[in-house]
């Protein structure tokens, strides 16, 4: 039986174990903490920054993968070479860790994204705003920044001069996009690909809040350029897992990429109703190395919309008679404002029906937790 380890204890671990107890493979968890999201499947507590613990979990696995990308680089290939699996490879999660490796990686590669540049010091601001197209542009930290986080509109670089003296800013030109999009797709490492259908998400203080699936309104050809993006993306790279390509879909059209996840992703949830094969059952098929599972959607509209905060499955309960068509999925975390504590999924013929449904449950939630 193949035994896969999952670095983090986050709700994306916490999702793979019923996937991975119908696919009979064993799943093991290196979380960060006692009683974290994924406490429910097997669990060791470790410090993911420490070597020689990840060596030791390693030894106890046949594939390593990941809830999250803070593992350091230097640590996955010094596994590698110690000869543990690792999907995906430290070459491709090098573009997750640091964005200006990434927009260099997409640059090489010839795909579309918004105009960018590397800058390290303010004297350096007058030439990089140029190269950006001027204000306002948007300021990034090339590490660290997730969800909103690590991210500025700046109309000056005085609104940044506090992260420029600290070390290297990615600047990005401020694209005026029609709408945000993701294409989910999942590659074996034998080069065997298969994309869902992108879904559009909606963002709230820089945070996805809701997602609609498919994407509204796509045309052949929109979704012909996000799985080429997609599938260019996963092969000049070996991705091996899931892939998460965030784009904007600009008023003409045209398509940039915005942001890479190599994982199973937030925007990615309202599959697992809606999909004959869930994103996190297909990310473990592709790193078990098993063939990949039908993309085809169950139904032909889904939406998701993120809890955010202390909703609690007791208090769900006192809803759940008034939505019984909406599937409640809690992440049993630990409440903060703003935290992301569970999700919501409903499915249907309409998109506008599935998410206004999904919404008033979210409001019945809120309700009950205030």
């Amino acid at each position: 039986m193949t035994v896969v380890g999952v670095i983090g204890g986050g709700q994306l671990a916490r999702m793979m174990i019923p996937a991975a107890v119908n696919l009979g493979i064993d799943i093991s968890v290196f979380a960060e903490t006692e009683g974290s999201s994924a406490h429910l499947g097997q669990t060791q507590i470790g410090d993911f920054t420490d070597l020689s613990q990840l060596a030791a979990f390693a030894r106890t696995v046949d594939v390593i993968t990941f809830d999250h990308e803070h593992v350091p680089l230097a640590h996955l290939h010094a596994l590698r070479e110690e000869g543990a699996v690792i999907h995906p490879p430290p070459e491709a999660l090098a573009l997750t860790h640091d964005k200006t490796v990434m927009r260099n990686a997409l640059h090489a590669l010839g795909l579309p994204q918004p105009r960018f540049a590397i800058l390290s010091s303010l004297a350096e601001g007058e030439q990089a705003v140029s190269e950006v197209g001027g204000f306002p542009c948007v300021a990034k930290l090339p590490v660290g920044g997730y969800d909103g986080k690590g991210v500025r509109v700046i109309q000056s670089l005085q609104d940044c001069a506090d992260w420029i003296s600290a070390g290297p800013v990615l600047l990005e030109e401020f694209v005026d996009f029609h709408r945000e999009l993701s294409q989910l797709s999942a590659r074996r490492p034998g080069g065997q690909w298969v994309p869902w259908l992108p879904v559009e998400t909606r963002q709230s203080n820089g945070v996805c809040s809701e997602v609609l699936s498919p994407a509204p309104g796509v045309s052949e050809e929109l979704v012909a350029e996000a799985r080429s993006i997609a599938h260019t993306i996963a092969e000049s790279l070996g991705v091996v897992g899931v892939l998460a390509v965030e784009l904007f879909e600009l008023p003409n059209g045209q398509l940039l990429v915005n942001e890479l996840a190599m994982r199973p992703h937030n925007s990615g949830h309202v599959l697992t109703e809606q999909s004959v094969t869930s994103q996190f059952e297909q990310h473990l098929r592709a790193v078990a190395d098993i063939p990949l599972g039908s993309a085809a959607l169950r139904e032909p509209a889904g939406a998701m919309v993120n809890i955010f905060g202390s909703a609690r499955f007791a208090e769900y309960s006192l809803i759940a008679a008034d939505f019984p068509e909406v599937k409640f999925h809690s992440y049993q975390k630990q409440p903060r404002p703003g935290r992301k504590a569970g999700h919501f999924v409903v499915t249907g013929e309409d998109s506008n029906v599935t998410l206004e449904r999904a919404k008033k449950a979210l409001q019945a939630l809120q309700g009950v937790s205030a």
